[in-house]
């Protein structure tokens, strides 16, 4: 078959340091490792608004945050009305089977936007509820978006990552039409919150070194931008034990190791199919996780942990100047996987994406980007707004007006704000002012006269922060219809 087949991979609220070299060296992630030996590992891979919603939007549509508008969770509908110009629509009309199968996160549930086929979460929990097992998943009581680790409440075998595994096992050796080419989005929901794997990957990194949370120096006092202090302390991340935080990351690490090992079922039906060279693998994840780093939890701003994510690219092995085993420093984003699907596809990706071909930028064929920005928060009120250059990195929080300033060649966890240290002063004020003429030209309500826009801390106190509706709580989807 000339055309490769294309399977992307994507994990939730992975970050950049849990797989490959950037990984502890005792995590066991072998067959996210094998790709990395036959693809390239692009070490400089963030989601450019690292909220579910926004960098799915991202993947879908082959654009910029700052272009498809969506700097927080809603509904994917007002990005994709008609779904033109989709990633699956595009490969939809290049003679491509589409499947998407896990986590999309689409408003409506059930909007395809152009998937010929979606099998959801909301299947395997309609599927174990129909089971009539005594025990269901998550009845542990952990919600979305807590901190604190579980063991989950059924067996490996009929977890939700096992599930989605098998569900693309299936359509790679049974579903799909073996006369045309495949892409299949394989969305593992894990490892976001809750942080819940089963045996024996709960207890497999409980004895081991388990790196401890990093905290900058603008992460206590009165240093903590506002919006950053609302968001840990309104979960009281702040407030998790210390040994509490190695737990979850003991956890959280389990996870990732139960999907990757998940994945190597999904590459030995590709193998078995006789099919596996010739098919085009990229792995990522839609954003990262504090999981303690300076005092906080999830994500949602553009600091390494949150932002930055794993990327792997592995090309058919029939294709000459592969790039393989190589690592590539080049600023990549979620933008990037459509017009390299679609390039790879043998098609011309629409000309209003702004993600570019990964293929051709390792292969040494486009130049790589000079910025990254990103934006997050309601437009009016967003919560920082941020760009960078591989190296330097500027934040600028909108309310109270705070700045912060990285260099990440040297400080590569954040540990000190440069944004006050005056022999810096002139990269920062070269970012500074890249990403304000950037929100200038786009008519931006965060900049006038050629300045950012102070927005006012709101009158509260700490007790007022802790004391708000906590999104951590979930149903335990009792209004799962078993009948349909």
């Amino acid at each position: 078959m000339d055309r490769p087949h294309i399977l992307l991979v994507t994990t939730d609220q992975q970050r950049f340091d849990t797989a490959g070299d950037a990984a502890p060296s005792f995590m066991r992630t072998p067959h996210f490792d094998h790709l990395t030996r036959e693809g390239v590992n692009f070490s400089r891979a963030y989601g450019d608004c690292p909220i579910c919603v926004p960098s799915r939007m991202s993947i879908m549509t082959g654009k910029y945050v700052t272009t498809h508008g969506m700097y927080g969770n809603g509904p994917s509908s007002r990005v994709m009305p008609d779904a033109r110009n989709t990633l699956p629509t595009c490969l939809n009309e290049l003679g491509y089977q589409t499947a998407a199968i896990g986590k999309m996160h689409f408003t409506p549930q059930r909007a395809r936007h152009g998937f010929q086929e979606m099998i959801l979460p909301e299947d395997y929990y309609r599927h174990m509820a129909r089971r009539g097992y005594d025990v269901q998943p998550m009845r542990h009581g952990l919600g979305q978006n807590e901190l604190y680790p579980g063991l989950a409440t059924v067996p490996e075998a009929l977890t939700i990552t096992s599930w989605i595994a098998e569900q693309c096992v299936e359509y790679i050796r049974e579903r799909r039409d073996p006369t045309l080419p495949f892409f299949l989005w394989c969305s593992f929901s894990k490892p976001h919150p809750p942080i819940d794997p089963p045996e024996p990957y709960y207890s497999m990194y409980r004895n081991c070194d388990i790196p401890p949370p990093v905290f900058g120096d603008w992460s206590t006092g009165d240093d903590v931008p506002y919006a950053f202090r609302f968001m840990r302390e309104k979960q009281s991340f702040d407030l998790a034990p210390a040994q509490i935080i190695r737990e979850a990351r003991s956890a959280y690490y389990g996870v990732i190791t139960q999907i990757d090992y998940n994945m190597g079922r999904i590459f030995a039906a590709l193998q078995d199919m006789g099919i596996f060279n010739d098919t085009l693998i990229m792995y990522t994840s839609d954003h990262g996780e504090y999981l303690g780093d300076h005092h906080a939890g999830a994500k949602g701003f553009f600091h390494e942990p949150s932002a930055h994510v794993p990327f792997a690219l592995r090309l058919p092995q029939s294709w000459d100047n592969r790039q393989h085993g190589t690592r590539n420093e080049s600023l990549v984003t979620l933008a990037d996987i459509l017009p390299t699907a679609v390039t790879a596809a043998g098609g011309i990706p629409p000309q209003d994406v702004d993600g570019v071909d990964l293929v051709a930028l390792a292969r040494g064929d486009s130049a790589p980007r000079s910025y990254l920005e990103s934006i997050n928060g309601a437009p009016e009120r967003p919560g920082n707004i941020c760009i960078t250059d591989g190296r330097w990195k500027y934040l600028w929080f909108p309310v109270g007006g705070s700045e912060q300033f990285f260099d990440l060649e040297s400080d590569p966890h954040e540990l000190r704000n440069l944004a006050a240290a005056p022999e810096f002063a002139s990269q920062m004020d070269r970012l500074r002012a890249e990403l304000i003429r950037r929100h200038t030209a786009r008519g931006s309500n965060a900049v006038a006269d050629g300045e950012w826009v102070r927005l006012p801390v709101p009158n509260e106190t700490e007790a007022d922060r802790r004391n708000t509706s906590w999104p951590g709580y979930h149903t335990e989807f009792y209004n799962v219809d078993v009948r349909h």
